[in-house]
């Protein structure tokens, strides 16, 4: 195999695929991407960690013999970053090596035949439907933070996708707080298997997302796999297994009754429990709200750092009580919402609350209260 591309492309594939490949591997061709070239000008480069699979087409600028070889993806990129803005790199593999030149760099890499690459066998994705790229980064946005990292619950290590009421959802949880998002049902996702979208396949969706978010997004999958495509046949496709286990019936927390509603302006709100948070230890992450009329007050009690209070003004109008949050986890979601006005939707102390922009928002948070 011989070919010469742009340093510029190169590098821009290879911070994609990269970052699929584990750093530790027990398998020496995992830490390989593959490189094929074709007589039409054009190189795919791919790489697995044998659950996640990403695979772009980039153009060349010259293809003087086709082929396909596997070299170190670190090495490689490391090796990219590092050359001049602006010059051209040949690839020429032969005899189990690769020598990348590019001005006056000249490097030599062992490599590894194509065939012992592992590839995700796909088989039918029956259901396949398009969605905008800029709709998919809110989705994740608005609900990985709190997909759950216990390892042993595995079946909450990702998003929850499925269809209900003519509407897409999304939703994730860790048991201690949970993010829904939902949008119109895209046409063709009528009748979609429940699947859950695993966490490291979610990270590298919303990454390549970044580059293409006036675009839309092919979606194909089924019970077991999903198959992201972006950016049309010369883009970068992502596939993924999908976490084999049942998501809980969720919407069995999302709270109906909770009368009380307190409304506030999500920035300051954010910003007063970070401030009264400095004091907390990891034993005591709570913070305590008392509410009262339009005025609530956070504060925190420390046994080793001392107490912190502060006053917020709010639009409240019901009983007075007080009730506590995780600081951490109340942050991750007010740092969701983007208006000028939050609502929270109170019982009691012990009762989960409802939070979200509006009801017209499209994402919905549901906190568990700690005991303060």
């Amino acid at each position: 195999m011989k070919a010469t591309i742009e340093r510029s492309t190169l590098l821009r594939c290879l911070s994609h695929v990269q970052s699929v490949v584990e750093r530790r591997n027990t398998i020496p061709i995992l830490s390989n991407v593959l490189i094929d070239a074709s007589s039409a000008g054009t190189l795919r480069i791919m790489a697995t960690d044998l659950d996640l699979q990403v695979v772009e087409t980039l153009g060349a600028v010259a293809v003087d013999s086709p082929g396909a070889v596997t070299v170190s993806a670190h090495l490689l990129f490391d090796i990219a970053r590092k050359l001049p803005d602006g010059s051209q790199v040949s690839l020429d593999a032969a005899d189990n090596r690769m020598v990348v030149k590019a001005g006056r760099s000249r490097f030599q890499l062992p490599t590894l035949p194509r065939d012992d690459f592992p590839m995700i066998a796909e088989g039918e994705l029956p259901t396949s439907f398009e969605i905008p790229a800029a709709t998919l980064a809110q989705l994740i946005d608005r609900t990985r933070f709190a997909i759950s990292t216990e390892e042993t619950r595995y079946y909450l290590n990702g998003i929850f996708l499925h269809v209900s009421d003519d509407e897409l959802k999304a939703a994730a949880t860790d048991g201690h707080r949970l993010a829904r998002f939902t949008l119109a049902r895209p046409d063709g996702a009528e009748g979609m298997p429940d699947v859950i979208v695993p966490r490291k396949c979610v990270a590298e969706l919303r990454k390549l997302l970044e580059e293409s978010l006036d675009s839309k997004v092919l979606v194909d999958l089924s019970a077991s796999k999903i198959r992201f495509t972006l950016g049309g046949s010369s883009g970068v496709v992502l596939t993924s297994k999908l976490i084999d286990g049942t998501f809980p019936d969720y919407t069995r927390v999302i709270p109906t009754g909770n009368d009380k509603l307190l409304k506030l302006d999500p920035k300051s709100f954010w910003e007063g429990v970070d401030r009264v948070a400095t004091i907390a230890t990891e034993k005591t992450r709570a913070v305590k709200m008392a509410l009262e009329n339009d005025r609530i007050t956070l504060s925190v009690t420390s046994p080793d750092n001392g107490t912190a209070a502060e006053e917020v003004p709010a639009n409240y109008s019901s009983d007075g009580f007080e009730i506590g949050f995780n600081a951490t986890y109340l942050k991750d979601i007010l740092g969701q919402i983007d208006g000028d006005s939050v609502e929270l939707h109170l019982a009691d102390a012990g009762a989960p609350t409802l939070i979200r922009q509006s009801e017209a928002s499209p994402a919905l948070y549901v906190l568990m209260p700690m005991r303060v």
